[in-house]
């Protein structure tokens, strides 16, 4: 009998002990994961997570008006990096010098070796050297005209993507008030959570039309 007995305490010794190492180990799977969820998140996931909480719909067009705006910013800069790239002050001490040793014709072949509108616009003037120097002076006139379009070509654009991206963000926030108000008048009843929701979209609509 005594050693049965003892059999039995051994078996719920272990029983317990396996009990509580489960326990513990459930417990300490749990503080993980607690730790886990408290870990502060990056800047990114929480953009990330807040564009998806504002919706495909609108959240996606504000997104396609950043893109197109930011690729034709860079393309303006890109391109007005090559124009100025060539040292003006250096293009024209060649031109003078050229027209002092080589003629009209030297300088026009600086001209076309040379890249950026300044030496276009000469190249232009030294086209009609001939005709006098009132057509020299239209021809650079209307030229630089011709070359200001073309540095400034592709800033309508961008300035239409800076205003379109506030104001679809503000139709994002008409659009989830208004869903937030027929939740209301569905419910028949005042409930915060019945309007969070929307009020959320709206809210996130704004802040992601004002950013872009």
């Amino acid at each position: 009998m005594n050693i049965e007995n003892s059999d039995t305490i051994n078996t719920e010794n272990s029983s317990n002990m396996l009990d509580t190492s489960d326990t513990e180990e459930l417990d300490t799977a749990d503080m993980s994961e607690e730790k886990d969820s408290e870990k502060p998140k990056n800047f990114h996931q929480i953009l990330k997570t807040k564009f998806i909480e504002g919706g495909a719909g609108f959240m996606g067009i504000v997104l396609l008006t950043l893109i197109l705006g930011l690729a034709l910013c860079i393309e303006r800069i890109l391109y007005l990096h090559a124009a100025g790239a060539t040292n003006n002050e250096e293009l024209l001490q060649s031109i003078q010098a050229a027209l002092k040793n080589g003629g009209v014709e030297k300088a026009k072949e600086i001209c076309r070796n040379s890249s950026g509108p300044i030496a276009s616009i000469f190249y232009q003037g030294l086209e009609r050297s001939e005709k006098g120097i009132d057509a020299v002076e239209k021809s650079i006139v209307a030229y630089g005209s011709v070359q200001m379009g073309l540095l400034e070509r592709g800033t309508t654009w961008i300035s239409l993507f800076i205003a379109l991206a506030p104001m679809l963000g503000f139709m994002g926030t008409v659009i989830g008030m208004i869903q937030a108000f027929d939740k209301i008048e569905a419910a028949g009843d005042m409930q915060p959570s019945l309007v969070a929701g929307g009020i959320k979209v709206a809210l996130l609509t704004t802040v992601f039309g004002l950013i872009v």
